[in-house]
């Protein structure tokens, strides 16, 4: 197999009271690590503890001191020091207690051009370490209140996007301009070191009047492709919906839309390869698949067209290239590029209105996965129902049409290759487990409902393999088909988290953190965050969550109601476990890029994580 060009990772350090007197103190062990390596911990200087290798890698020190605290690990290796490896971290003075805390630096309030005011709130956030030292930074999307999904009409305010690095320091700001509409389908950010030069890029949709990280303006800055619309005939509405008189009783200000109003449906569309240490624009090209004919995509009002995802895949096995796609309804299009560092170029294009694609039509999701899901070292997509070749070419279509949610991962220890989790909103397919290298059908739980969430994670250990369910799944399912629980009202099914320390997964839902009781067969809250909202309405997701710092766990990095700040959860509990940080698995760190995408997705590894891997040595992952 050949060899993936990857990030290069430091040791990841993080500290964050536990308590008033007690400092959690936790790090990453990398894959380049002899199993046998050990730790020493300092605080601010002084060698305050020896960490075996037969521990997890944290440590908790009863430091009552409120003042600030300088920790630095040091790795060791046959009882000498390997300063090459350290890494270090500065616990703020007065730090909250099971957190970081990064402050924003935020917009100013908006007015649209029919005259209404708009906020702006922190929203999805992805990853990337910009600069080359080995940490990572946060590449932040700032949605005004007014962003819209693509079924409605009304005016954005602009999207813009910052990057931050964990002490708060913001780098730079890009403002998409007003010819990119806001909402979760439209704006999707890949952050990524494409190039190979240990610095990740940031790509993006961008268009005429997009301002860069150092001010300069991509394309024609006068330019306005925002529709004013058609003004709608309010008694004509109230007699088709006669609803609308109680939306009119209760807020007498109330006017209706326009019809297309703010809607982008001509003009310039672009993409662009920002830096991601300067937010500096350094290529832009036309944005392929470009929109064309409206109704190719299955109306004529920018509804169907404007669904984008994007992805990145290692194609050729070795190098990350970048996808961009459109449209999942009906017409989809991939568009396969590579960064070299000064060029962006086509690798490939794949289009289902291409005789011979046309089986492809119509299987996207609200999002997509990235595995290499047939062996031959390179990656393919997923596309919903469908997967796309690492060639650009049709790999196989379940005909199942779209869907919200899916997971992709392996199962269970013993199954070959990777397994798929999903859930079909055509009234008739219900939910679905499947090969994600064939398509073939495990088993299924048709149903006549939209369908639009489901789940996978391992949270019973009673039971082999992960579990999985949905809103119609009638209880939790094994990986036979088989019923766990039929039971599952208590259980969430937005996002999942390692959060505790053993080798089960917990559940999040909004701004708590819950544990299935598989002796009581009910969901138990475990954790719950105080002074924090999640992002996305129903989803309910952080801004990112994923083993971004410290040992294998994952941290959770949510907003503050007002936006003033993010917060970054670390896990306090102690975890008698010890493995490589999950960034260093490929398909895992490639969930993590594409978590943003449309409708938020958790992470999952290229690998089976949980209770039944039991006492073993798995891939480098050292188990007790």
């Amino acid at each position: 197999m050949p060899t993936r060009q990857m990030e290069k990772l430091g040791r990841g350090v993080v500290a964050v009271r536990k308590s008033a007197n007690q400092v959690f103190v936790t790090w990453r062990y990398l894959s380049a690590d002899p199993m046998k390596i050990s730790f020493n911990v300092y605080r601010n200087g002084k060698k305050v503890a020896s960490v075996p290798a037969s521990q997890g890698t944290y440590y908790l020190d009863s430091y009552g001191d409120i003042s600030s605290a300088d920790y630095q690990i040091k790795p060791v290796m046959k009882g000498k020091e390997l300063t090459e490896t350290c890494g270090k971290y500065t616990l703020p003075a007065n730090a909250p207690i099971g957190y970081v805390d990064i402050p924003l630096v935020k917009p100013a309030d908006g007015v649209t051009p029919s005259g209404d005011t708009y906020q702006y709130n922190a929203n999805d956030a992805s990853i990337g370490d910009v600069d080359g030292d080995g940490s990572y930074e946060i590449i932040l999307k700032w949605d005004p209140s007014n962003s819209h999904d693509n079924a409605h009409d009304g005016y954005t305010g602009n999207v813009l996007f910052d990057c931050y690095r964990l002490t708060g320091e913001k780098l730079w700001r890009i403002d998409l301009g007003r010819n990119v509409r806001a909402g979760a389908h439209y704006t999707q950010f890949m952050v990524y070191d494409l190039d190979g030069d240990g610095c990740s890029e940031v790509v993006m949709k961008t268009s005429d009047g997009t301002i860069d990280g150092k001010g300069k303006i991509i394309g024609d800055a006068n330019a306005d492709y925002r529709e004013v619309g058609e003004p709608v005939d309010v008694e004509k509405l109230v007699n088709k919906d006669p609803n609308i008189n109680k939306v009119i009783e209760k807020n007498k200000d109330w006017k209706p839309t326009n019809k297309n109003q703010g809607r982008i449906l001509t003009g310039n569309e672009y993409l662009t390869v920002f830096s991601g240490l300067t937010g500096e624009a350094m290529k832009t090209i036309d944005y392929v698949p470009a929109r064309g004919n409206l109704s190719d995509w299955g109306d004529n009002r920018a509804n169907r067209s404007d669904r984008f995802l994007a992805c990145v895949a290692y194609l050729d096995g070795v190098h990350p290239s970048v996808v961009m796609c459109r449209g999942y309804y009906t017409r989809a299009v991939l568009a396969a590029y590579d960064w070299d560092g000064k060029e962006l170029k086509s690798r490939w294009v794949f289009d289902s209105k291409q005789p011979g694609n046309e089986g492809w039509s119509g299987q996207g999701n609200h999002n997509l996965r990235v595995a290499d899901v047939d062996g031959d070292g390179c990656d393919e997509i997923i596309y919903g129902q469908c997967a796309i070749d690492n060639n650009g070419k049709g790999l196989y279509t379940t005909g199942m049409g779209h869907g919200d949610a899916m997971h992709l991962t392996k199962f269970a220890p013993d199954m070959e290759g990777f397994q798929i989790w999903g859930c079909h909103e055509n009234k008739k397919d219900g939910t679905s487990f499947r090969n994600a290298a064939t398509g073939e059908v495990i088993f299924q739980e048709k149903s006549s409902d939209d369908v639009g969430r489901c789940m996978a994670a391992d949270i019973d250990p009673t039971n082999y393999g992960l579990e999985m369910w949905s809103w119609q799944s009638k209880g939790i399912r094994n990986i036979k088909g088989g019923t766990v629980n039929p039971n599952m009202r208590t259980l969430s099914v937005n996002m999942a988290v390692w959060w505790d320390g053993d080798l089960m997964r917990e559940l999040l839902d909004k701004a708590t953190v819950s544990k299935y009781d598989w002796k009581e067969g009910v969901c138990k809250p475990l954790q719950q965050f105080e002074g924090i909202t999640w992002n996305n309405g129903t989803k309910a997701n952080p801004s990112i969550q994923g083993d971004i710092v410290g040992d294998w766990r994952e941290e959770i990095l949510f907003r503050t109601p007002d936006s003033s700040s993010l917060r970054l959860y670390v896990s306090t509990y102690p975890t008698e476990y010890r493995f490589h940080t999950f960034m260093e698995d490929p398909l895992y760190r490639l969930s993590i890029v594409t978590q943003n995408v449309a409708y938020n997705q958790p992470t999952h590894p290229g690998f089976y994580f949980g209770p039944d891997l039991k006492k073993c040595l798995f891939r480098g992952y050292l188990f007790k």
